[in-house]
């Protein structure tokens, strides 16, 4: 394919992102998103004059389609519930599209597309072939009985199932969806579709999944951090850290924090958080998963369990002093005045396990004071990292050992911190990892999306 003759030409942010926003009103997250890469890939852009001759970030920042649809599914009362379902395919000049699916009342169309679009870089990262998706619904599961979650899943996968596929589209789980989720929807696209293959990640052990996935997100985000004290020459031994959320991933956190000799002194929910002097560990980290599971969506009931804790109702958990934080809940959680009360309580590392989980203010603000800051897309990778490992047994027809995959997870994160400090040293020695993961992200993805020619 040729392209219109290369000239030297920067690239016009401010055009760039004025014309987004025209196009895209309200859509917050998305802007927010999109104007973070662009930021730091600029001067990358512009050393390399046929990305913009082949229009590559104009192309890159809109999705390669956006499927949205109803939910009409009926409750135990027999009353019949509408909910909106929607799948943002990305792009995919590495791979089938990849990405997780969120079921919660907060979903809309600007938070699907910064996952979506942090989905793209967060793959590149990972070295798999795995293009950018992300997917879900405003279904809250708050409340709902069993019957009723796997009625919504089938309702669903009834219209999604028409997009995607073992080598086009593969989703998993993300807030919301979790072994349970993903096996109704498992379940009714294998009868729709009269396959069954490795569509989606996170099934369970006895039918197509891969160990160590549940804590992947979790043990990932661990093993970034700890690249990441070792170039300050420190370990996770005697440590605080603080977490948001009780999920999945604060749980995987808490476990491997746990193992490398770090305490785990906070988690946190909707309602407010809860601090634990004494370590979230042994049966507590256990109890995360009870927590979970009720679907009530609380973590109070944690200091009922466990009487030595506290539980500080509607606040954030950054007010505690801790050497570590991170943030595992959702996305914009820690904001600019959270950042400063970790710096004025001397915290020595901040990481994203949850995506884009702070607001542009606080990652300046950290930035400014020199606080190493690890970015969701990077520190995040473990997840959907695993979840490719998932998608390798399940085409070669074999489940690999539990060690096995933890092995390649640590392998994995160990190189995406080194790509991050290949393009993210700065002169004074601090590591600027947000630059350095978007522009290792972004070249692969681009030199992909020349090689294959305008389409």
């Amino acid at each position: 394919m040729k392209y219109k003759s290369l000239k030297t030409k920067e690239m016009d942010l401010k055009n760039i992102m004025n014309n987004l926003e025209k196009k895209h009103p309200g859509e917050l997250e998305f802007l927010q998103a999109v104007r973070e890469v662009l930021e730091s890939i600029e001067e990358v852009v512009n050393e390399n004059p046929q990305f913009e001759s082949a229009a590559i970030i104009e192309r890159l920042v809109e999705p390669d389609r956006i499927l949205m649809f109803k939910v009409p599914w009926i409750d135990d009362n027999g009353d019949v519930q509408m909910n909106l379902g929607y799948r943002v395919q990305f792009n995919n000049a590495l791979g089938p599209y990849k990405g997780g699916l969120r079921f919660h009342p907060s979903v809309n169309l600007s938070i699907l597309k910064f996952l979506g679009f942090e989905q793209i870089f967060k793959n590149s990262l990972t070295t798999l072939p795995l293009g950018g998706s992300k997917g879900g619904s405003d279904f809250n599961a708050k409340g709902k009985s069993d019957n009723e979650i796997m009625r919504f899943c089938q309702a669903f996968m009834l219209e999604l199932w028409k997009i995607i596929g073992p080598d086009t589209d593969v989703p998993a789980g993300d807030i919301g969806v979790g072994g349970r989720e993903i096996g109704y929807l498992y379940g009714m696209y294998k009868k729709l579709s009269r396959e069954n293959t490795g569509v989606l990640t996170g099934k369970g052990l006895g039918w197509g999944g891969s160990l160590i996935r549940p804590e992947a997100t979790g043990f990932g985000g661990v093993y970034f951090m700890q690249e990441m004290l070792t170039m300050q020459n420190e370990t996770f031994e005697g440590k605080t850290v603080a977490l948001s959320g009780f999920g999945n991933v604060a749980w995987g956190v808490a476990l491997k924090v746990t193992e490398l000799g770090g305490k785990v002194i906070t988690i946190s929910g909707p309602d407010g958080y809860v601090y634990d002097p004494d370590g979230v560990s042994g049966e507590k980290i256990d109890y995360l998963l009870e927590l979970r599971a009720s679907n009530q969506d609380v973590v109070s009931p944690y200091v009922e369990e466990f009487p030595s804790a506290t539980f500080v109702s509607g606040k954030h958990p950054w007010e505690v002093k801790c050497d570590i934080a991170m943030p595992c809940a959702t996305q914009n959680e820690l904001n600019k005045e959270d950042a400063q009360h970790l710096i004025d309580n001397g915290v020595m590392a901040v990481a994203e396990v949850s995506n884009m989980g702070c607001t542009a203010e606080a990652v300046n603000l950290l930035y400014e004071k020199k606080i190493h800051f690890g970015p969701g897309k990077a520190v995040n990778a473990g997840g959907v990292a695993v979840s490719g490992l998932e998608m390798t047994q399940n085409a070669m027809k074999l489940s690999w050992f539990a060690e096995e995959v933890d092995a390649k997870l640590h392998r994995i994160m160990s190189s995406i911190h080194k790509a991050c400090i290949k393009y993210g040293a700065e002169e004074n020695g601090y590591i600027n990892y947000v630059k350095g993961a978007n522009i290792a992200g972004f070249l692969k993805v681009a030199n992909a999306m020349l090689d294959q020619g305008v389409i």
